[in-house]
């Protein structure tokens, strides 16, 4: 057993049934580019070594993208700026599942932007 305190918190599997990245934005950028997140947290004592796959509607999943989180550690991964294999496409409805080698936690948020009056969603994603 680890003399952690926080040793192996979090679940290997995650999914986010909802994902939509809106088509433009209403001031500053990065601060208010409009965004979906997954902010996954490791609060264990080794490195996480994370994979999301997105999937679509219409077509084929796309990924899996391959994300390091360290021990200890969290991620505020914006899904617009994920590039590899490619970038997922704005204004288009999508799924996300969160594959992890260590426990993690992961919850979902977004920010819509298009109107100056912002809004903000975050949300707790599921596991078992």
């Amino acid at each position: 057993m680890s003399t952690s305190p926080n040793s192996d918190i979090g679940k290997l599997v995650w999914a986010i049934p909802e994902g939509w990245i809106p088509g433009w934005s209403h001031g500053p950028e990065p601060e208010l580019l409009s965004h979906e997140a997954a902010c996954i947290l490791n609060p264990n004592d080794r490195d996480a070594h994370v994979e999301l796959t997105v999937y679509f509607e219409d077509r084929e999943p796309i990924g899996p993208y391959r994300l390091t989180v360290g021990a200890r550690r969290t991620l505020h991964q914006r899904f617009n700026t994920l590039t590899d294999p490619e970038p997922i496409p704005v204004s288009t409805a999508y799924a996300s599942v969160i594959r992890s080698d260590t426990p993690v936690i992961v919850q979902h948020t977004r920010l819509d932007s298009r109107q100056a009056e912002n809004a903000l969603l975050s949300t707790i994603a599921y596991t078992e």
